[in-house]
């Protein structure tokens, strides 16, 4: 437990950047991601006694085209009123996000439709 002491003592004496580049070594090296690991700690900081809220708004990612490109691209642009040109532009840039902040029921939506169209979709 006084190693582990001594070595947040050390860390503490980096610069921001240094510690950023810390984070990038350590997740290349053992393959895992701080981003995960946070959200777990801050959940677990809270305590219990906080009920978790359920997230109410999120971003469609695209994250692969899949087979059939054409219906993606038409299922986009009819999600999201863009043109033809942009919505292609959009579904070519994949991974992508294709829209912020939408309502969960409409985020669903939007999911199930574009992976109809054979898309890879997360919601964040």
């Amino acid at each position: 437990m006084a190693d582990l002491k001594k070595f947040i003592d050390e860390i503490e004496k980096l610069t921001v950047l240094e510690i950023n580049d810390l984070v990038k070594m350590l997740e290349e090296k053992f393959g895992v991601s701080a981003a995960a690991q946070l959200a777990v700690a801050g959940a677990a900081a809270a305590g219990p006694a906080e009920v978790k809220e359920e997230k109410s708004e999120f971003n469609i990612h695209l994250k692969e085209i899949g087979p059939n490109k054409i219906a993606v691209i038409k299922v986009v642009k009819e999600l999201t009123g863009l043109g033809l040109g942009e919505a292609k532009a959009l579904v070519d840039g994949a991974p992508n996000i294709v829209k912020e902040k939408v309502a969960a029921e409409e985020a669903k939506s939007w999911e199930e439709k574009l992976k109809e169209a054979g898309a890879v979709i997360e919601l964040k």
